[in-house]
């Protein structure tokens, strides 16, 4: 990515969400959203408020996009890409476990599935959302994958 005035830059910031799988499955399983203004499958993110910081924004996202709270973890790989306008994007990721809370549909995500790593990487409609699954499974202790 060339370099670009910091105006143009999209600040933005997520988490790759996790729980332990309901028994008898065991594991671990990975919450996507589906935006349907792009029609896409997603980790829980958005653009950052001025001023706010990375990680309490992708706390926000994911309270805001999910309906849970979360704890977050390690740091992830940050995402770079292009818009579709050309903009430069930026997303910073943690990596977060699910709290308390529950999903209501809305106007910006109208579903959230919970599905195996596997199901996961084939469901998620973005190549550098796929790497970051594979980060989430090197970052998490081997008790918790």
């Amino acid at each position: 990515m060339t370099e670009h005035p910091t105006g143009d830059l999209i600040r933005a910031a997520g988490c790759v969400l996790w729980r332990s799988a309901p028994a008898p499955a065991g594991g671990l399983e990975i919450a996507l959203v589906h935006r349907p203004k792009y029609d896409d499958w997603s980790h829980p993110k958005g653009k950052l408020k001025p001023g706010e910081e990375p990680l309490a924004g992708a706390l926000r996202e994911v309270a805001e996009e999910t309906g849970l709270a979360c704890e977050p973890g390690a740091p992830l790989p940050t995402a770079r890409y292009r818009v579709a306008d050309g903009r430069p994007k930026e997303v910073r990721y943690w990596a977060a476990r699910a709290g308390a809370g529950a999903f209501v549909p809305n106007h910006e995500v109208d579903r959230l599935d919970w599905l195996p790593p596997a199901a996961a990487r084939r469901r998620l409609t973005h190549g550098h959302d796929r790497a970051l699954v594979d980060a989430l499974l090197a970052a998490l202790p081997s008790e918790a994958a």
